[in-house]
């Protein structure tokens, strides 16, 4: 069976940086070429034209043309023509896209196209509670009706999209998996005291929440430190960079116990986690986040929000604490909670490992998407 993606992201150094979707991507693809399936993973919109084979998944980069009119369109064709050679030539199967923005609108392939819904712009613009550009949302709606078929990383996910474009499509859900060989325990000292966020600095991670909430830490813990590894980016509202808000809502004593790292390698990310007291993801729009799948594989406890998706992923009290963001001082007190019982931090962590690997490891996830697959081309074939 060979297999495509096509993305806008995919977290490898010869590409542009990437963020949760790519290294979902990468992780069901690698989980794919271990069980004997050849996987193809073109990556669009990037600064140029290669190809080269990552961990044994081929990777096609295609640049962006930039044409001056009617680029939406013309682009997309582009790009249809350059897979479409592809699939002919590597006798491909079919092809899965993601959701964000509509990559797949107005383009025609030969094999079954799947879109997976991993969080459109259209779904983060609802969750937010903001208008979205109108183009977006007819590109995304163009692409799930077009496609053959629909899954969702989230029963959550794929409830409030069908409500938002009014889909009659069946949709199936396949949680995210990780590959808990990789994402495992590690035998390193602790930074006793320290919190960790990892992900994008963005309004809808819950990031300025964050900040009014480690004040209230710090407050109560003195030895509290927070350490903030991600991407800054303008904030939608302000026009201002978040992480400058950020640091405007935190209390002087706040802002001398917090370290932020611009970005650190895929690979590298697991070492921070491991060196972390507790993991603090407070985020108030997801689908199916790998960051907090990555924190529970490494025997971490966390402490998430409590909306929607956090239910099919998170067992509170259980796996760590899931708590409403915007309620700053009870999110606080369960970190502090954390902080001062290391025996619970560390039986927290340990059910959340077994969380994972009974639910969401590769080796269960992944047969759950070769299954969907096989019958997907099976049924294409016999047609």
């Amino acid at each position: 069976m060979t297999i495509a993606f096509l993305t806008s992201e995919y977290p490898h150094e010869k590409l542009k940086p990437s963020a949760g979707l790519g290294s979902s991507i990468k992780n069901l693809a690698k989980g794919l070429i271990k069980s004997g399936v050849d996987v193809t993973v073109f990556v669009v919109f990037q600064n140029e034209n290669t190809s080269f084979i990552d961990e044994n998944i081929k990777v096609i980069s295609i640049a962006r043309k930039g044409y001056t009119f009617f680029g939406w369109y013309l682009e997309r064709k582009h790009i249809q023509g350059i897979v479409q050679q592809e699939i002919n030539a590597a006798n491909i199967e079919a092809i899965e896209a993601p959701d964000w923005t509509g990559i797949t609108a107005f383009m025609n392939f030969t094999i079954p196209v799947v879109i997976r819904l991993h969080g459109s712009d259209a779904y983060f613009c609802h969750l937010e509670k903001r208008q979205q550009k109108k183009k977006h949302y007819f590109f995304e709606n163009n692409a799930l009706k077009r496609a053959d078929k629909l899954l969702s990383v989230s029963a959550f996910t794929a409830q409030v999209t069908t409500a938002i474009f009014k889909l009659k499509k069946d949709i199936k859900v396949i949680h995210n998996g990780i590959d808990t060989t990789f994402f495992k325990p590690m035998e390193v000292e602790v930074n006793k005291g320290q919190l960790l966020y990892f992900g994008t600095i963005i309004r809808k991670k819950g990031v300025l929440e964050l900040a009014q909430i480690f004040n209230f830490v710090v407050a109560s813990d003195a030895n509290a430190s927070l350490l903030l590894i991600g991407k800054d980016v303008q904030d939608v509202l302000e026009n201002k960079s978040t992480l400058s808000l950020f640091n405007s809502l935190l209390t002087p004593k706040a802002k001398e116990k917090v370290t932020h790292i611009l970005e650190v390698p895929y690979k590298d990310v697991k070492d921070y986690i491991a060196k972390a007291n507790v993991v603090v993801l407070p985020s108030f729009a997801e689908a199916f986040p790998m960051t907090w799948l990555e924190a529970l594989a490494m025997e971490k406890a966390l402490v998430s929000s409590n909306i929607g998706w956090a239910k099919e992923l998170m067992v509170d009290k259980e796996t760590g604490y899931t708590v409403d963001p915007a309620h700053h001082k009870a999110y606080a007190d369960t970190i502090i909670t954390l902080l001062r019982d290391c025996k619970k931090a560390k039986m927290f962590g340990k059910q959340a490992r077994e969380h994972v690997i009974l639910n969401f490891s590769n080796q269960v996830i992944i047969e759950q998407n070769i299954s969907f697959y096989k019958a997907l081309i099976k049924g294409k074939n016999e047609i």
